[in-house]
């Protein structure tokens, strides 16, 4: 651009029109903006031979000139995050996860691996979180109200101006500092749904009850404010939060695990402080061969992942008339879409169900090997909350020769047994420490696999004498 304009006198946006001929590789294009270039530099008096010279090499450099200033920013680029990420990782995946906000795959993506680099992501709060995701001490960051559906900017300024007089202390406190024009209830569905209300006291489903309450008495306090009406007591309402009691909490149940967490996903998009499939983390490392994010690009080898159905899309078949489903499905490292055709589909509707962890087996259809969209096909479903019951899951346990092994003690894990009746086989392994090893399952014992029978097994024998691995059923 510059040796264009230089030579040729043109400007430099005259100049990007050769640029982006060159980097496009427009041989037409190119053509004909080089010609114009030879033109206008020898009608300014330059040498032809030497601007027909300068003009070859322009077109030798078009064919890597563009890639290669490509390589080197983006090599610079990769040094400046890599080392970012590594000196300073909860700063930089902070703001990697901002640059995210709209983007849920993306999002959830990123805040697996900051999880996997053992930096926290804590739960929206409106009492420290931004607009952004912030870092909160070296190695937690806190979840940004900006990620948080149905609350707009207008709506999470006024939350942070309202906290500079302190913290917020409960539901009406909020309510009372906030500007109800732009918090309105729908903003404090979403906010109550996403957690970012849990330290003002109370449960989920008891601020739920409580929020038309509160938002009519702040927006009966803030009507009078605007008006100048003066309280019967003294002085003008306006910013006073002490006019009136702090509202009762209702006596109402909270909501079970599986609610929270749906409603968590709808404000957020996805799961923040929990996941159904955390019960099943055990399940999922045993019985799951690949993950969702592995939905990627067609392969012949059969897949089976430990999901949950986060949507269904029941449609019909034109060519047969049945109904057959596409399901959204999530694991730990994100969401894809899956298809169960209509013979399948009348066998498994039945059994799927969103928010229900399950295991499901399938594969790409070989049809779709050259394909950049290939269909992942669904051939079983088996809910993960059957493998413990049906003897799927065994308890080993693993035994050495040690001082503190006595007889008493397999006294004690047939009592333990006999506490836990279930379905899970007992399986033994033994090693004297000098090459003798010997493998037993019990004929008789099988266990319930429970926390309680779990966690007695190991204070009797040690936390890692005691696993959990796939049955032979």
């Amino acid at each position: 651009m510059r040796v264009a304009q230089k030579l040729a006198g043109i400007s430099l946006a005259e100049a990007d029109v050769l640029r982006k001929a060159m980097g496009k590789k427009d041989d037409e294009l190119i053509r004909e903006e080089l010609d114009k270039f030879v033109e206008k530099s020898v009608a300014r008096g330059h040498d032809p031979k030497i601007i027909e010279k300068i003009t070859d090499q322009l077109l030798t450099f078009g064919r890597y000139g563009f890639p290669k200033a490509h390589s080197v920013v983006y090599s610079i680029i990769g040094y400046h995050t890599a080392w970012l990420k590594v000196h300073f990782p909860a700063d930089y995946m902070a703001a990697l996860l901002s640059s995210q906000i709209g983007d849920t795959d993306n999002v959830v993506k990123y805040i697996n691996e900051t999880r996997d680099i053992g930096i926290e992501v804590l739960p929206p709060d409106v009492n420290e979180s931004g607009y952004k995701f912030t870092v909160i001490g070296e190695k937690r960051i806190r979840f940004g109200l900006g990620a948080i559906r149905n609350v707009g900017r207008s709506a999470i300024d006024s939350i942070i101006a309202g906290r500079k007089t302190g913290p917020f202390t409960s539901l009406s406190d909020l309510a009372d500092r906030v500007d109800l024009r732009v918090c309105n209830k729908r903003v404090f569905d979403a906010l109550i749904q996403a957690g970012a209300l849990d330290a003002l006291g109370g449960h989920r489903a008891q601020l739920a009850a409580l929020l038309d309450q509160a938002l009519r008495e702040a927006s009966l306090q803030q009507e009078e404010a605007a008006s100048g009406q003066v309280s019967m007591f003294g002085g003008l309402m306006a910013g006073d939060t002490t006019t009136h009691a702090p509202l009762t909490l209702p006596n109402v149940p909270q909501w079970t695990e599986s609610e929270r967490l749906a409603k968590e996903k709808e404000a957020l998009g996805f799961y923040i402080s929990g996941h159904p499939l955390d019960p099943f983390r055990t399940e999922c490392e045993l019985f799951a061969t690949h993950k969702t994010s592995d939905l990627k690009a067609w392969t012949a080898d059969p897949m089976t992942l430990a999901v949950v159905v986060t949507g269904i899309k029941r449609q019909m078949s034109k060519r047969s008339g049945s109904e057959f489903a596409r399901l959204t499905v999530e694991d730990f490292s994100g969401s894809a879409e899956v298809m169960v055709f209509p013979e399948k589909w009348s066998v498994l509707a039945d059994q799927v169900k969103t928010d229900i962890p399950i295991l499901l087996k399938g594969a790409y259809l070989w049809r779709d090997q050259a394909s950049d969209n290939a269909t992942f096909v669904v051939e079983s479903v088996t809910r993960l909350a059957e493998l413990r019951a049906n003897g799927q899951v065994m308890i080993s346990i693993e035994l050495t020769r040690d001082p503190a092994l006595d007889p008493q003690l397999m006294k004690d894990v047939r009592g333990i047994a006999e506490a836990f009746p279930g379905a899970a086989p007992l399986e033994l392994s033994y090693s004297d420490g000098n090459g003798l090893r010997a493998r037993l399952r019990s004929r008789t014992l099988t266990l319930a696999v429970n926390n309680t029978a779990l966690n007695d097994l190991r204070s009797l024998l040690g936390s890692d004498a005691v696993r959990l691995q796939r049955g032979s059923k």
